[in-house]
C-alpha cells in the first residue's frame, strides 16, 4: 500500500510516495525551499508544486511544524504571523485539490519511528525527541500518539524555551564541544523526566548522528535508545497519518 506523505520545514518542504508494508520510500523524495516570507498562500503553492510532480491524485498526509488541532494551525511556534488559525488541511486542498491530513511534524517523524524504527514494539510511555534547529517531540502511550507535545518549549531562564539551550543548532551556534552539548542534553532530558516520567526517550536528528561518542557523555538516568528512522522519518510518519482517508 503506498500513500503520500509531506514534511514541512524551515528550510525545505520535502515529499514522496510511500511503501507502508516496508516504511520506505517508494520513489525518489523531491524538495522544495520553504518561500521567503513564508505565508499561508506561499506555502500552499511551494506544496503544490510537489504534488504537481508526483501526479498525485489521492489523500496526502503532512506533518507541519506547529501544534495542530482537528487541521488547524493554533500556534505560531517559528512560522509566519498569519498561520495562526489557519486550517491547513483546507487551504491546501483548496490550492491542491487533494485531501488532506495535517499533524504535527514531530509526531509525524515519532509516528514512524514506532512504526518502523526503534520504539518499534515498546510499550508504556515513550517519547520520541528530534533536535535539530529547535527540538521536536512526539509522546506514545503503549504505541498510541498523544499529540502535540512540545517539550522543546518548556521554560528554560528567562522565559526562554529550553530548545534555545539543548538544540542541536544551539551546539553549531556556541561551538559547544560534545561534552557540553551533553551536560544540556541531560538537562534537558531530566526536565521531560521530572514532567512525565518516560519509560524510554528515542533520541534523534543531530545527535543521533553521533551518538556512538555522544552516549558515554551522557549522566541522564531516563533510558535512552537512537532512533533508527532518521532523515526520511518525516515523510513516512505524514504519509501514515493519512491512512484510511479516501
Amino acid at each position: 500500500m503506498q500513500l503520500f506523505g509531506i514534511d514541512v520545514g524551515g528550510s525545505g518542504i520535502k515529499g514522496a510516495p510511500v511503501d507502508l508494508e516496508t516504511g520506505e520510500l517508494a520513489a525518489d523524495r523531491f524538495r522544495v525551499e520553504t518561500p521567503r516570507p513564508a505565508t499561508p498562500e506561499a506555502m500552499a503553492q511551494a506544496v503544490k508544486k510537489l504534488v504537481d510532480h508526483f501526479n498525485w491524485k489521492g489523500p496526502i498526509g503532512v506533518g507541519f511544524p506547529t501544534i495542530v488541532a482537528n487541521g488547524q494551525c493554533r500556534s505560531q511556534s517559528n512560522l509566519h504571523k498569519d498561520w495562526v488559525n489557519v486550517h491547513i488541511d483546507e487551504l491546501f486542498n483548496k490550492v491542491c485539490g487533494n485531501d488532506f491530513k495535517v499533524i504535527n511534524d514531530a509526531d509525524a517523524a515519532g509516528l514512524a519511528e514506532m512504526e518502523y524504527g526503534a520504539g518499534k514494539g515498546e510499550g508504556g510511555l515513550v517519547v520520541t525527541v528530534t533536535l535539530g534547529t529547535g527540538i521536536g517531540s512526539g509522546v506514545f502511550y503503549n504505541g498510541e500518539l498523544i499529540p502535540n507535545f512540545e517539550f522543546g518549549h518548556l521554560r528554560y531562564k528567562k522565559h526562554k524555551p529550553v530548545e534555545k539551550y539543548a538544540a542541536d543548532s544551539i551546539r553549531k551556534k556556541k561551538k559547544l564541544r560534545l561534552v557540553e552539548w551533553a551536560e544540556r542534553l541531560d538537562y534537558f532530558f531530566d526536565y521531560v523526566n521530572r514532567v512525565c516520567s518516560p519509560d524510554l526517550i528515542i533520541v534523534g536528528g543531530g545527535a543521533s548522528k553521533k551518538w556512538a561518542e555522544l552516549e558515554p557523555m551522557l549522566n541522564t538516568n531516563v533510558n535512552l535508545k537512537v532512533a533508527e528512522t532518521r532523515n526520511e522519518a518525516g515523510i513516512i510518519g505524514a504519509a501514515m497519518a493519512s491512512k484510511g482517508m479516501k
